[in-house]
C-alpha cells in the first residue's frame, strides 16, 4: 500500500485542504510567488495533512477550521524543513533541488520566515488560543530537538533516553499537533484531543526511527539521499547507540574517531555491518513495532469505521514504507 491509496478516500476533504493551502500562502510579491510555486509544485507527500483531516473525520465532520489546520501544519513543517536545509547546508530535497540551492540562502530564510507568519495568521483566523498554544508549543519543541541533536553530534555521546527526547521533540511534536488539532477541528471533547495527540505522538516516534532505519538499507534514486548519510552528518541514531550498548569501548572510540573525521562510503558499509551484527537494526525494528501499536492502541475506544480502519492502515504505512 502506498499514501496515493490511503488518500484515495479523503479526496474531496484533500482538494479543500489544497485550496485553503494555496490561498493562505497566496501573496502579491512576484518573487514569493515564484518560490511558492516551487513548493507547491514539490511539496512532501501530505502526510500531516491527511492526518489532520483523518482525525477530524473519527471524532466528527471535517469543516473549514479542519482544512485551515491542515494547512498551518504543513505551513511549519515546510518552514521547519526550509531553514534546516539551510542550517545542514543542504541542497536537495526529495530528490530535487532545495530552495537554498535554487535561490540562495537568504532568501531561503526569508521565504521560511514568510511561511512561518502565515502559519501563524492561519492559526490566528481560527480565532482559538487552543490552536495557538499547540502550534507554539510544537514551533519550540522542533528548535529545542535541533538544538539538542546538534549539541549531541558534536560530542557523539548521546544515549538511548536522549535519542528519544530528540524524536519526539524534532518529528513527534508536529504529528502529534496534527492529529490533535484535527480532533479539535471537529469535536469539543477534551479526550478525543488527548487521545488523538497521543496517537500522533507515537505515530511520529515510529515514523522517525522508521527514517533512521531507512538510512541504514535505503535506496538512493527512491530517498533522494545515499544511505549512511547520517553517519556523515555525525547523527547517531537508535540502531547505532543500541550497538555501542553491546560493544566494547575500543569498538566504540574507533567508530567514533571515525565519525568525528568524516566517513567514506567503505567505512559506512563497516558501520552498517557492525551495527547490524550488534542487533542494532533488529532492536529499532522492535522499537518501531512497539510504537506502532501504542499508536493503534490510542484508538481502540472508537467504534469501527472506514475512518479508523483507514488510520490503522496508516499507521502500517508509516513503519512498512520504502521512503
Amino acid at each position: 500500500m502506498d499514501l496515493k491509496e490511503l488518500q484515495k478516500p479523503f479526496q474531496k476533504e484533500l482538494i479543500e485542504y489544497n485550496r485553503t493551502f494555496r490561498n493562505i500562502l497566496s501573496s502579491n510579491v512576484q518573487l514569493i510567488d515564484t518560490i511558492i510555486k516551487y513548493v507547491v509544485k514539490n511539496k512532501g507527500k501530505g502526510f500531516r495533512p491527511l492526518l489532520v483531516i483523518m482525525s477530524a473525520k473519527l471524532v466528527g465532520r471535517p469543516a473549514e477550521e479542519t482544512y485551515t489546520a491542515a494547512s498551518i501544519v504543513e505551513l511549519l513543517h515546510s518552514a521547519s524543513l526550509v531553514h534546516d536545509d539551510v542550517v545542514d547546508e543542504a541542497y536537495i530535497r526529495r530528490g530535487l533541488p532545495s530552495i537554498n540551492a535554487m535561490w540562495k540562502n537568504k532568501i531561503a530564510v526569508l521565504m521560511g520566515d514568510y511561511m512561518l507568519s502565515k502559519c501563524l495568521i492561519g492559526a490566528a483566523g481560527t480565532n482559538k488560543i487552543r490552536v495557538m498554544q499547540i502550534l507554539a508549543e510544537a514551533s519550540r519543541r522542533l528548535s529545542s530537538g535541533e538544538l539538542l541533536q546538534i549539541e549531541k553530534s558534536r560530542k557523539l555521546n548521546i544515549t538511548e533516553t536522549e535519542y528519544f527526547e530528540i524524536i519526539s521533540d524534532k518529528t513527534a511534536a508536529l504529528i502529534g499537533a496534527a492529529s490533535e488539532l484535527g480532533a479539535l477541528s471537529t469535536s469539543k471533547n477534551i479526550e478525543d484531543h488527548e487521545r488523538l495527540k497521543n496517537f500522533g505522538e507515537y505515530l511520529g516516534t515510529a515514523f522517525q526511527i522508521k527514517d533512521d532505519l531507512l538510512d541504514y538499507y535505503g535506496n538512493r534514486r527512491i530517498l533522494g539521499k545515499p544511505a549512511g548519510n547520517d553517519f556523515k552528518d555525525k547523527k547517531i541514531t537508535l540502531p547505532l547507540i543500541y550497538a555501542f550498548k553491546q560493544s566494547e569501548a575500543k569498538e566504540i572510540s574507533a567508530i567514533k574517531r571515525r565519525l568525528k573525521k568524516g566517513v567514506t562510503a567503505n567505512q559506512v558499509k563497516e558501520i552498517i555491518a557492525f551495527v547490524e551484527k550488534k542487533g542494532g537494526i533488529e532492536y529499532a525494528n522492535s522499537k518501531k513495532e512497539e510504537y506502532a501499536q501504542k499508536a493503534k492502541e490510542c484508538l481502540e475506544p472508537y467504534p469501527d469505521s472506514k475512518v479508523k480502519a483507514a488510520m490503522y492502515k496508516f499507521v502500517d504505512f508509516t513503519i512498512q514504507r520504502k521512503k
